[in-house]
């Protein structure tokens, strides 16, 4: 479990679960989210509720982690533009670890 800043005082916090971070992953959620600026404004934060948004009316009630997340992250009340930049910055940080034990899992046995 991860907590992020939901604020640039940090009094307010978003709790991420593991779940929530692979759901992301499983979707590609941040693929191309972010433009080539780097900069995370609020018309980031409805481009990805738009495109989640999506997901959900095209197969609907198919997926539950995709809603938890949702419910949880996305559309959490504290959710602005400094926490999904947060939420960015920990899911590539999340990633990176998730890399050498994919590896691992995907090595080839030879005899």
């Amino acid at each position: 479990m991860y907590k992020i800043k939901a604020n640039a005082s940090g009094t307010r916090t978003i709790v991420v679960t593991e779940k929530h971070l692979e759901t992301i992953q499983k979707y590609s959620l941040f693929s191309g989210l972010v433009d080539s600026n780097g900069i995370v404004d609020e018309d980031i934060v409805n481009k990805l509720r738009f495109n989640i948004r999506g997901l959900l009316e095209s197969e609907p009630g198919k997926d539950k982690d995709l809603l938890d997340l949702c419910l949880d992250v996305i559309y959490n009340q504290n959710m602005k533009a400094i926490g999904l930049d947060n939420l960015v910055t920990l899911y590539k940080e999340w990633s990176v670890r998730q890399l050498p034990s994919q590896e691992v899992n995907n090595t080839p046995v030879t005899e």
